[in-house]
């Protein structure tokens, strides 16, 4: 098969990675791609938010199936405009992406379909949210209703913060995705994030693993589209997976079913593990970044045709096999980030660190200049290593992070601490 890969960060490289893997993988193009991934896939230089582009690629290139990384193309109706041209995807539909396109939509299906999720009420105005907020007062988390790139939460731990939050969200500071707000109860617990694989009836669960959201060791810091993860969590024993999957995961794919927009592809739960049981604090509609660069090192199967399997409606006929080893990714990123940070920084020696055993760095956000690597982003590189336990893949990824030469960049020293501390 020839395979469209769209997408150009570190969870895409780590899907063409595995995806190049399979025999049913005869030539794996990724668009737009990055360095990184030119190791394992042909860089194709078009701009993917482009959709009729999109489907004159896949007819020029002869593309049997197209996997959709990112969630703007999701949410934007990609699945839906292949489809229509007779491309067969990987993705939920614009419909059913609304799951991650809008936080209040799925704080709604929650509610409807009584789905465990924290309390919460949605606003379009920021009196009446200021209002609620002091009504219930702090620790509270506001949320942006749309896709917001990692920046639409904050968990504020102060009033001053939560209401500053709101001022600022209301005031444009995340675009369009700040149209309405959701102001959401605050939950005690441990996160984790949870992945199922589904194909409009079926859920087939994936492995979990848990993301470090926060820029700085010890969780400090604001929020980030993470700095790292591990897997597996130990948090995620197999009955807590089980209790996931009955009373969040399949629920869902049901309560989807029923309004008639089936979800196909891959459900990613945020979840909190509170001493109650698993709530759910957010779904996104497709891998996560960092935790797919520790699940794709785990996975002992050929990964294509499960997500061949999603979008054909047939993933009761599929099973998947995991290694027992851990994994660790390690979040590099340009200093400054999230705030704001300079682009063009050269990175070396890059080679020296994936050259170490059980050791893979992912490309997130980098950029070719002849012969040299630059950063293009603020999330730059992920450095992923297996172990045996966590603590052995952590150890070894940060003997690679110490090999890669780019004083520019800086990454968290705790990656895996709460798994570690409970070992």
């Amino acid at each position: 098969m020839n395979i469209l890969l769209i997408g150009s960060g570190g969870r895409e490289h780590a899907l063409a990675w595995a995806i190049s893997a399979s025999p049913l993988c005869e030539r794996l193009y990724a668009a737009p791609g990055n360095p990184g991934m030119e190791e394992c896939a042909i860089c194709a230089a078009f701009d993917p938010t482009d959709h009729q582009a999109v489907i004159a690629f896949c007819r020029e290139n002869e593309i049997d199936f197209v996997v959709v990384g990112p969630e703007a193309p999701l949410v934007a109706g990609l699945v839906d405009d292949l489809a229509a041209a007779g491309i067969k995807a990987f993705g939920p539909s614009k419909a059913a992406a609304q799951l991650e396109g809008s936080k209040g939509y799925t704080k709604d299906l929650c509610q409807e379909f009584s789905i465990p999720t924290a309390a919460y009420r949605r606003f379009t105005d920021a009196v009446a949210a200021r209002a609620y907020v002091q009504e219930q007062g702090a620790p509270i988390v506001i949320k942006a209703d749309g896709l917001a790139a990692g920046k639409g939460v904050v968990v504020a731990m102060t009033l001053d913060d939560a209401l500053a939050a709101v001022e600022a969200i209301f005031a444009g500071s995340v675009g369009e995705a700040g149209h309405e707000v959701v102001v959401e109860q605050f939950l005690e617990g441990e996160e984790a994030s949870f992945f199922a694989l589904c194909d409009g009836t079926t859920a087939l669960p994936l492995i979990s693993a848990q993301d470090h959201k926060r820029v700085f060791d010890g969780d400090k810091g604001p929020n980030t589209g993470g700095m790292g993860a591990y897997s597996p969590a130990p948090i995620m024993t197999p009955e807590m997976e089980e209790r996931v999957m009955e009373t969040i995961i399949r629920p869902t794919v049901r309560a989807m079913a029923a309004r008639g927009t089936p979800f196909k592809g891959v459900l990613f739960a945020g979840l909190m593990i509170t001493k109650d049981g698993p709530e759910l604090i957010e779904y996104n509609v497709r891998f996560g970044d960092p935790e797919t660069q520790v699940l794709m090192p785990r996975l002992r199967s050929d990964l294509l045709p499960a997500l061949i399997a999603s979008a054909d409606g047939v993933l009761s006929t599929i099973s998947l096999r995991w290694k027992n080893d851990a994994a660790l990714c390690v979040v590099m990123a340009t200093k400054g980030y999230p705030g704001s940070f300079q682009r063009g920084s050269e990175i070396r020696d890059l080679a020296k660190a994936a050259s170490l055993d059980d050791v893979l760095v992912f490309h997130a956000g980098t950029k070719r200049s002849g012969d040299h690597i630059l950063a293009n982003g603020g999330r730059v590189l992920g450095i992923t290593a297996n172990g045996k336990t966590v603590a052995e893949a952590q150890k070894r990824a940060y003997e690679a992070v110490d090999l890669v030469d780019w004083p520019e960049g800086f990454s968290r020293r705790d990656i895996g601490w709460r798994a570690i501390g409970k070992a």
